[in-house]
């Protein structure tokens, strides 16, 4: 089973401001984790949404719109994500309350979300 582990943004992470070393150990102490446990698919952190683009879809059958950042809702915003492929619902959420807090400085937020796979979408099971 896929899951993605979703860090939410924060002012920090939007600021461009880096982690503090110690978080950054901590982080690469808890892939390193993933890794050894062969569990992790893919982990990467994003740019601030000022370097971001959306685009969006208005109205049905017309052109999209294009808007370049920055976006002002950061708490709707992606900070970074991990990709892990695990047996079950419940050891993804084990994994996810061993991460750190990504942000530090009590901003930290994870959104744990199963990723649709092939033959769910194609209705064989």
């Amino acid at each position: 089973m896929l899951f993605m582990l979703i860090v939410k943004a924060s002012k920090n992470s939007e600021g461009a401001n880096l982690p503090d070393p110690e978080l950054i150990e901590a982080m690469t102490k808890y892939n390193e984790e993933l890794v050894k446990a062969g569990v992790r698919v893919a982990a990467k952190g994003l740019h601030p949404s000022s370097n971001g683009i959306r685009i969006s879809y208005p109205k049905p059958g017309e052109k999209p719109v294009v808007m370049d950042g920055p976006f002002t809702e950061t708490k709707e915003l992606i900070a970074g994500f991990i990709l892990i492929d695990v047996k079950s619902r419940e050891e993804a959420i084990e994994w996810a309350m061993r991460m750190p807090d990504p942000q530090g400085h009590g901003e930290g937020q994870i959104e744990l979300r199963q990723v649709f796979e092939a033959p769910e979408l194609s209705g064989e099971q």
